[in-house]
């Protein structure tokens, strides 16, 4: 089942997106705090925990990606056993601007009731820094309960999606 608007839609990860993930690129500014498409599509091969996820635009083309990870790791950002770690968010440098971040993140809560109906939250982590993603975040109803933890770019804000039923 895919989750979507009339503009864009959630679904899990296809080898038939690999190449043109594989031509995404982000701003110098923005390389800094997350993951190279290619590189997650890489770990996510030998990492059952990490569950890619694809952004597709209205055409059912790649615009953007992000993972939702499951087991250890998560224990790391919460406590709560039932929740999903967010990690290497990320759109096409050439599709940004267009609200594709802020609309795949509306549409978050639905896919996690979808494809994963026993977690109550995702978390994730945002550099203190990344001052464009912190407001993109909280704009979409991530909350900042004052958890912070050091990341390997500095001081993270641990932020909280509730997932309610």
């Amino acid at each position: 089942m895919n989750i979507h608007t009339g503009e864009i839609q959630l679904v899990p990860y296809k080898e038939k997106y690999k190449e043109v993930i594989q031509t995404f690129t982000l701003p110098s500014e923005q390389v800094q705090f997350t993951s190279d498409p290619s590189a997650l599509l890489e770990k996510a091969k030998s990492d059952r925990t990490k569950n890619v996820i694809v952004i597709l635009d209205y055409n059912g083309v790649p615009v953007g990606l992000f993972a939702l990870q499951t087991g250890d790791r998560v224990k790391e950002f919460t406590d709560n056993e039932n929740a999903l770690l967010l990690t290497s968010f990320s759109i096409n440098h050439n599709r940004q601007k267009r609200g594709y971040a802020k609309k795949s993140l509306l549409l978050l809560e639905e896919f996690v009731k979808c494809y994963f109906p026993i977690k109550n939250e995702v978390v994730l982590a945002v550099n203190e820094r990344n001052i464009p993603a912190q407001n993109l975040y909280a704009k979409v109803s991530f909350q900042d309960k004052g958890f912070r933890r050091m990341g390997p770019m500095g001081q993270q804000i641990i932020m909280h999606l509730p997932i309610m039923k």
